[in-house]
C-alpha cells in the first residue's frame, strides 16, 4: 500500500505565501496540517476555507518547540515539514512520492534547498549549501535546540538523502527580513547569555570579516555577482549583532540607569 504522508506547514502572517505553498503540496499530501501562531492578515481564513487543510493554532516561542508540539498531531506516518515561503517542485513531489512507497530501510531523509534572494537563485555562498532533515516518520523525528535554526533529529539515525531541490523564496525584501533578522540575533543572544557565554572583543572584531571572507571567496558568492555581495555582507552583520547584542545584555545601560535624576524629574512633571 502507499505510504501516508502529513505535510505540516508552520506559519504565522503568510497570507501572500500560503496560497502557492498549499498549492504546490496539494497532490502529493494524503494530509494538509496547518499550525499557526497566531496570524492576524487573513492567513487562519484561508486556510480554513480549503477543504484540504486541517488548522491547529498555538503561541509561538521557538520554531523548534512550536514544530514540536505539531508533529505529533499529523495523523500519517510519514511528515514532511515545509515553512510558507517553500515550494515543493513537481520533481521532488516525484522523489518524495517514490521514496517513502518503496518500504525504505530509512526513517528519514535530508532535503536541500534552491534558496533565492528577492527571486534570485542563489548559486554560491552558504546559502546554496543548505541542507535540512524533513522528511520522516512522525514518530522518529523531532527537532533539537531552542534556537530558530534547530535541526531534525532521527531517533533511528537512518537518513538518506534526496536529489531534487526544495524551492526556497528566502526574502522579497530586506524591510521584511529586518524583523526575522532582529529575532534570529536576539534569541541567539539570549541562549548565550542563559549558559554564561561572555561577549568577546576579539569574536567582534574577527568574526564578522571571516564570515565575509568565508562566503564571498571559499563559498564562491564573487560568482553570484550582486546577489552574491549581499548576502556576504549580510551574513557577516548578522555574526556582529549576534556578539553585539551579547555585549548588550552583559553591559547595557538604559537612561534611568545613566540619568535617574532626569527621569525622576520628567516623571514629576508629567504628574
Amino acid at each position: 500500500m502507499p505510504a501516508k504522508l502529513t505535510v505540516l506547514l508552520t506559519c504565522k502572517d503568510e497570507r501572500s505565501n500560503i496560497g502557492p505553498c498549499l498549492d504546490s503540496v496539494a497532490a502529493l499530501a494524503d494530509e494538509i496540517l496547518v499550525a499557526d501562531s497566531g496570524s492576524t492578515d487573513g492567513t487562519l481564513e484561508y486556510a480554513r476555507s480549503r477543504p484540504d487543510c486541517r488548522v491547529i493554532e498555538r503561541e509561538y516561542i521557538t520554531a523548534g518547540d512550536f514544530k514540536n508540539w505539531a508533529i505529533p498531531q499529523a495523523s500519517c506516518e510519514w511528515v514532511l515539514i515545509i515553512d510558507a515561503d517553500e515550494r515543493v517542485s513537481p520533481a521532488l513531489a516525484a522523489e518524495i512520492r517514490k521514496s517513502i512507497d518503496s518500504n525504505p530501510d530509512c526513517d528519514g531523509y535530508w532535503l536541500g534547498r534552491a534558496n533565492h534572494l528577492m527571486g534570485h537563485r542563489v548559486h554560491y555562498t552558504d546559502w546554496a549549501r543548505d541542507q535540512l532533515v524533513r522528511l520522516f516518520r512522525r514518530d522518529q523525528g523531532r527537532y533539537e535546540g531552542p534556537s530558530d535554526h534547530g535541526n531534525v533529529k532521527v531517533r533511528s539515525e537512518r537518513c538518506g538523502s534526496l536529489t531534487a531541490l526544495l524551492d526556497h523564496y528566502t526574502l522579497w525584501s530586506w524591510a521584511t527580513y529586518l524583523h526575522k533578522f532582529d529575532r534570529y540575533t536576539r534569541v541567539q543572544a539570549e541562549q548565550w547569555y542563559a549558559r554564561g557565554r561572555r561577549p568577546s572583543y576579539f569574536r567582534m572584531l574577527f568574526s564578522p570579516p571571516l564570515r565575509f571572507f568565508r562566503d564571498y571567496i571559499l563559498h564562491r558568492g564573487c560568482l553570484d555577482g550582486m546577489v552574491g555581495l549581499q548576502i556576504s555582507w549580510m551574513s557577516a552583520f548578522y555574526t556582529f549583532m549576534k556578539q553585539a547584542r551579547l555585549w548588550e545584555l552583559h553591559h547595557g545601560l538604559q537612561q534611568k540607569d545613566v540619568e535617574p535624576e532626569a527621569i525622576a524629574k520628567a516623571e514629576r512633571r508629567a504628574a
